[in-house]
């Protein structure tokens, strides 16, 4: 049994991945790793300029995830991370590259970078991925009305979900939950709550956590 767990809630942007994380770190009372976005120095230059931005921002991520996950790993506490550092390499970097946002270079030498962090870095034991639809994901993006947002059109968000279904359909580093986010509402139901809670349950037991 294990005494110690790593969660990871993963996601497109707005498939309430911090309010899911922010409501499991309190039923659980896991430690809560959240993105860094209010005191990133580059996300809204980034959404104000992608091609100028991409690679210093994209750096940035790579950097401050591989410290979390490393602290998470050496750390001695359960500890439940919004998005993973996996998802700035395989989905934000490689659509950024893909739509011609961050050039070959730039992209080449981020991904060697990225190989490099990732020989030093121990999986979480489970990965929870919030699935979304584009008009879902559009609403809780203008919900919270932050202003760098506002620019983000939807053929972004759906080119970043094309990316983020063919990672979890080959992702094999552990444990893996997925959870259709339109059909709940887990912040303001306590059962749609309790409904997504029971799942992971499930798999917390599966994997041996023993509470």
């Amino acid at each position: 049994m294990k005494s110690k767990i790593f969660v990871v809630v993963a996601g497109n942007i707005g498939s309430g991945k911090s309010s899911l994380t922010k409501l499991l770190a309190k039923q659980y009372n896991w430690e809560a790793f959240y993105e860094s976005v209010d005191d990133n120095p580059y996300l809204s230059d980034f959404y104000g300029d992608m091609s100028r931005w991409s690679f210093n921002l994209q750096v940035y991520f790579l950097s401050k995830r591989f410290r979390d996950h490393k602290n998470i790993v050496e750390g001695e506490k359960s500890v439940i991370q919004d998005r993973s550092i996996y998802e700035d390499a395989e989905i934000f970097a490689k659509n950024l590259n893909n739509i011609g946002k961050m050039d070959d270079r730039d992209y080449h030498n981020y991904v060697k970078l990225y190989k490099v962090m990732m020989e030093y870095l121990k999986p979480p034991d489970l990965l929870i991925y919030l699935e979304a639809r584009i008009e879902t994901l559009l609403k809780q993006i203008a919900k919270r009305g932050r202003d760098y947002e506002r620019s983000i059109p939807p053929e972004y968000l759906k080119q970043l979900e094309g990316l983020y279904k063919d990672w979890i359909k080959n992702y094999k580093l552990g444990s893996l939950l997925v959870i259709p986010s339109d059909e709940v509402n887990f912040v303001h139901e306590k059962g749609d709550f309790n409904r997504v809670l029971m799942l992971i349950q499930a798999k917390l037991m599966d994997i041996g956590w023993n509470g």
